[in-house]
């Protein structure tokens, strides 16, 4: 089986959908590690998919991603900033949070290395940060623009070239950059650093690695990358980065993120749901519906699972919750009400069957679905009400008030 790269889209902090890549390993990750881009530049630029190639073959899995306005990622770059940076590298770290793993490994290229920096304190689950050709202070790109700085102050904004290419800048990025101030962070993050910076970097002078370096606290490491040049242009280069990270961070890397055994998703056929284990911690669960949808399923850490995904129950409610909403949608459209949209709240317990004055059950516990009706739309409150009625003739809903027949069988080895 051969590495693979997956094109994945999240949410970013501007509500914008962010372009990503997802670059696997032959087998289970060992690790996941998540790439920051350089300024101006995309998550597809040399160095980052060399180094991800090479972390691959490490058995590390790397998320890289296009801040928001930049390559194939949604927004306005003009509305950005160092700030939103971050953010979007938090959105980020919350979508492999709840679909893959939460990253071990931050690694920031040139000022995207001043935001894994500038983000690490709220990333618990990371261990290792890298930092490649970083400034020690964000407002170091300010030079990029002092031809523009009399046009950004005067008329609020500027279009410069960056790379051959233009961009819009406005003050309120400068402003934000200059307010940026990374030493008492850098020393507070309590993770692993380790610092590569080339002593003829044009670009980020290697003054600033010692910076970052003796702000750090132990342990901390830094390797020279001698004749490299800012954007890690040569294939030998980056490689070189990608195997040092890779032996680097297994000294700090949790065992635990390793799995002990991981297995492939058994995929479903038309019609059918296949539920398999992933070998990836107690509980986790690979889900393959219709052959078309994939998703997990597991139990937080407090039941002694990973969280991968969402509980059995809450897959329940999902479905009872999506099965109410669309039957509001159909009947809405049939009879041609202002129905804007509709919000289902569900929530799952179990209560003594003495508390329940409708249930036939007289003893022990039952279960308990609470479901929160939302009708949104310009409609008088008799209209909403039997909208939100005929959301208790949903076929899911009226499965589970139905006597059920669950027919298990043993597949043996021969069938």
């Amino acid at each position: 089986m051969a590495p693979k790269s997956e094109k994945i889209t999240f949410t970013g902090s501007g509500g914008d959908a962010l372009a990503a890549r997802l670059d696997l390993p032959d087998g289970p990750p060992k690790a996941y590690a998540l790439w920051a881009h350089c300024f101006s530049c995309t998550k597809d630029i040399f160095a980052a998919s060399r180094v991800a190639e090479g972390l691959t073959a490490h058995g590390i899995a790397v998320l890289r991603f296009d801040f928001t306005g930049l390559g194939a990622s949604d927004g306005d770059f003009a509305n950005t900033n160092f700030s939103s940076n971050v953010d979007d590298l938090i959105f980020a770290v919350e979508h492999m949070r709840a679909h893959l793993r939460a990253p071990r490994i931050l690694i920031g290229h040139s000022l995207g290395g001043a935001a894994v920096l500038a983000a690490a304190t709220r990333v618990p689950e990371a261990e290792a940060v890298c930092t490649i050709g970083a400034p020690a202070d964000p407002a170091h790109v300010a030079h990029l623009f002092q031809d523009s700085r009399a046009e950004i102050d005067a008329r609020g904004e500027a279009e410069v070239l960056l790379a051959g290419r233009p961009f819009r800048i406005k003050k309120q990025f400068l402003e934000d950059i200059e307010s940026q101030k990374l030493e008492t962070g850098i020393g507070a993050m309590k993770k692993a650093l380790l610092v590569f910076h080339s002593p003829i970097d044009a670009t980020v002078g290697v003054e600033n690695a010692a910076q970052i370096f003796m702000a750090a606290k132990h342990p901390k490491s830094y390797v020279s990358l001698d004749t490299a040049d800012h954007l890690l242009s040569r294939k030998a280069d980056a490689a070189y980065v990608a195997d040092v990270i890779a032996a680097w961070a297994a000294r700090y890397v949790s065992e635990d993120e390793i799995p002990a055994a991981a297995f492939p998703p058994v995929i479903a056929g038309p019609g059918t749901v296949v539920v398999s284990e992933t070998g990836e911690g107690r509980f986790s669960n690979a889900v393959s519906i219709g052959g078309r949808h994939t998703l997990r399923a597991d139990e937080p850490p407090d039941y002694g699972g990973a969280d991968t995904g969402p509980t059995p129950y809450d897959l329940l409610l999902a479905g009872l919750g999506a099965c109410k909403t669309m039957t509001m949608r159909m009947y809405a459209n049939r009879k041609g009400l202002p129905l804007e949209r509709a919000v289902v709240t569900l929530r799952h317990d179990k209560i003594h069957a003495t508390d329940c004055e409708s249930c036939e059950t007289a003893d022990g516990r039952i279960d308990r679905i609470e479901a929160e009706i939302e009708v949104i739309g310009d409609m008088d409150e008799e209209t909403r009400a039997k909208i939100a009625q005929i959301a208790e003739k949903c076929p899911v809903h009226r499965t589970l008030h139905s006597e059920v027949l669950i027919e298990s069988r043993h597949k043996t080895s021969d069938a």
